[in-house]
């Protein structure tokens, strides 16, 4: 007997968040630091001739509303030609101009920045060499934006992927981010781009000539990683039927590679050496009154140019002389100044967006603020300050990145004042960076012949309140770069 198949069609309903182009605009700005903003509207102002700088004209909005009055007279073009859609949309109140510039005045006159190249520039002229399509080049640009100061790639996946969908509008899948990280991993210094220390090590080690040390070389850390850093030499001897002296030559290969490529890359090109400079400047007064400014100094102001906008007055009411050629000429002043007026909402949001985000962070860590004791930062995570300023949590997220306010106590990253918060037995909320520096202290002060175990640390630290495993215990001790007891041991 003989089956036939059939083919069903099924209707299913699916709902899709998308950004608009102004929004995704708005979302990379947010994400610039203020030396990169002014780079970028810079370029704006020479790639857009209805960009120009100086104060806003009130009077273009009147050229807006005129054009939508008239965009009967060509409605048979596909592009829709409301020039008041960006005006409307405007509707984030503009800065206090005078207070800004009141409070660059009691400011120091020159914030420097030294000339020294960055770690991220000298991955994206590695980047510039490499035959990538558009979209590859993109998400090796986020890849590379994502990398941390050791130069590894901490970010899962998943959430990479989350990231260039929402941010750069860029729909990929995992294998196609590993394409690309593949390539970045083969930049110079060896070891970039690694997700965990064993990869970073791999990713060294294959460069290395061909040898008989290479090869144990590679079975050791591809096999044994956690075993060779906690120094067990006699299990991987055992496990790779080793002679000491195999191992030793081995191993002492092996500490000649760089677990933190990305921080020896900026020792030798003098990123650690730059000075920073500040997006934010928090100002304390003695009455205790803190004042908070944007560092936009060197930003142009931005305006609708009037002359583009007179010319494209003057073609919105040529009735007369409807020809092919003039609709054209419309059509290119419109889409000009229609990408001026968005490209001004966008900085204006920023500006909105960034300046509510610090009030914030002022607000719930206003003690550090007045005192600049870091012991006073309370708990405090993105969601705390997305609640606040009534934004989303990556908004938040993207403000913090890469981002620095100078303080009269020093010049912090905004990272600096997020951290989570421990509660103890009797109800008191603590910062996890309190605990870091008590754990510290008990190391500090250790008998270094009889060094405190991650047991003993966590006992001593449920003696002062905080009750804490011990896995959280090593937790903590790894971040803080601290050894395990048999290695602290004099």
């Amino acid at each position: 007997m003989t089956q036939g198949s059939r083919q069903l069609q099924a209707q299913a309903q699916q709902q899709l968040q998308t950004l608009s182009p102004q929004q995704i605009l708005v979302v990379k700005l947010l994400e610039l630091p203020t030396v990169e903003m002014e780079e970028r509207v810079r370029a704006e102002i020479l790639d857009n001739p209805a960009l120009e700088e100086g104060r806003e004209v009130t009077e273009s909005i009147e050229t807006g509303e005129e054009l939508a009055d008239n965009n009967d007279l060509y409605e048979n073009t596909q592009e829709d030609l409301s020039l008041g859609d960006y005006l409307t949309e405007d509707d984030i109140p503009d800065y206090k101009l005078q207070e800004r510039n009141r409070s660059w005045e009691a400011a120091p006159e020159e914030i420097p920045f030294s000339d020294s190249i960055s770690f991220y520039e000298i991955l994206m002229g590695q980047l510039d060499m490499q035959k990538l399509s558009d979209e590859q080049r993109d998400i090796a640009e986020y890849l590379i934006g994502s990398l941390d100061d050791d130069g590894f790639l901490r970010k899962g996946m998943t959430t990479l992927i989350d990231e260039l969908a929402i941010y750069r509008g860029i729909y990929t899948d995992e294998q196609e981010l590993e394409e690309v990280l593949h390539i970045i991993q083969h930049f110079d210094p060896a070891g970039i781009g690694a997700r965990n220390l064993r990869e970073c090590l791999l990713l060294q080690l294959k460069r290395k000539p061909q040898s008989p040390s290479k090869d144990i070389q590679l079975k050791i850390i591809s096999k044994y990683c956690d075993d060779f850093t906690r120094k067990n030499k006699d299990k991987i001897m055992e496990r790779l039927n080793l002679s000491e002296a195999e191992y030793e030559e081995a191993a002492n290969e092996l500490t000649k590679l760089n677990p933190r490529p990305g921080s020896s890359l900026g020792e030798i090109m003098g990123k650690n050496m730059h000075q920073i400079v500040p997006d934010f400047i928090v100002e304390t007064e003695e009455d205790g009154s803190i004042h908070l400014t944007l560092n936009d100094g060197n930003i142009p102001q931005l305006r609708l140019s009037r002359e583009f906008s007179d010319m494209l007055y003057e073609q919105m009411n040529n009735k007369e002389n409807q020809n092919r050629e003039n609709t054209d000429a419309f059509l290119f002043l419109k889409q000009k100044v229609d990408a001026a007026q968005g490209f001004i909402s966008a900085v204006k949001q920023r500006q909105h967006t960034l300046m509510v985000t610090m009030q914030a962070i002022i607000d719930l860590q206003r003690p550090f603020f007045l005192e600049g004791d870091e012991t006073l930062l309370k708990p405090m995570i993105l969601k705390d300050v997305a609640e606040r300023c009534k934004l989303d949590i990556s908004t938040i997220s993207r403000v913090s990145n890469s981002k620095y306010v100078q303080t009269n106590y020093g010049v912090y990253p905004l990272r600096f004042f997020f951290d989570d918060g421990f509660t103890t037995e009797s109800g008191e909320e603590y910062s996890i960076r309190e605990i870091k520096r008590i754990l510290k202290d008990c190391v500090d002060h250790e008998n270094k012949e009889q060094p405190y175990n991650d047991d003993e640390l966590a006992d001593i630290l449920n003696e002062k309140g905080y009750s804490i495993a011990r896995r959280t215990v090593a937790k903590y001790r790894q971040q803080l770069n601290i050894p395990v007891a048999r290695l602290r041991r004099i």
